[in-house]
């Protein structure tokens, strides 16, 4: 929601489906490294912060 980007352009930014991208923020698919680096980049953080351990 930051970027403003829909599902639809992310996915097209990093260069996968849209259903992706819906797999991706309802948890029920964990990205490769590079994808998690591409979402990194486009995002503005480090990788880790991507993934939620269930620590705080």
């Amino acid at each position: 929601m930051k970027k403003q980007l829909t599902q639809q352009q992310l996915a097209d930014l990093v260069k996968v489906s849209s259903r992706t991208i819906i797999s991706l923020e309802k948890g029920q698919y964990n990205p490769s490294v590079l994808l998690a680096h591409e979402l990194a980049k486009i995002f503005g953080l480090k990788i880790e912060e991507l993934f939620n351990f269930g620590e705080d």
